[in-house]
């Protein structure tokens, strides 16, 4: 329960809702920008909070488009490959690196909004990270708290 005087208490309630992607049957680095974008659109300045509730997939902020997407899947590939060396073992060979990913891409990030834009690099961009080829259904949740 909120305290009246406490000083959180003056703050805007978060909006929040998810946005659901197929990912495939391959590793992916799925660009979700113009979905963030379309989310913060009219808001004022705040918090994006991108998050995706799966033991098996992350948020990554990098430059798309150039081949960064298949830098980062083949560094993954390199750090945490496919084969049989995982002790998660159901699902496809190499299904327990999908577990270990979220501690090297993390399940989220939190980009500035300012004056309803994100404040993200000239050349950032927010990407679904995911290596799970079991699942291809994947839900990212975008919530917005207000500055």
């Amino acid at each position: 329960m909120r305290r009246p005087d406490a000083p959180w208490a003056m703050m805007a309630d978060m909006r929040s809702e998810t946005i659901n992607l197929t990912t495939g049957a391959r590793d992916t680095v799925a660009d979700i920008t113009d979905a963030c974008r379309a989310f913060v659109r009219g808001e004022a300045d705040g918090l994006l909070h991108v998050f995706v509730p799966h033991a098996t997939a992350g948020v990554a902020i990098i430059e798309t488009g150039a081949g960064s997407e298949e830098d980062l899947l083949r560094t993954l590939g390199e750090l945490l490959p496919a084969d049989d060396r995982w002790r998660h073992r159901h699902g496809s060979r190499g299904h327990g690196r999908s577990h270990v990913m979220p501690a090297v891409v993390p399940p989220y990030a939190t980009v500035p909004v300012i004056g309803g834009r994100l404040g993200l690099g000239t050349w950032q961009s927010i990407c679904l990270v995911d290596l799970n080829v079991d699942n291809p259904d994947r839900t990212v949740r975008l919530s917005f708290l207000p500055g």
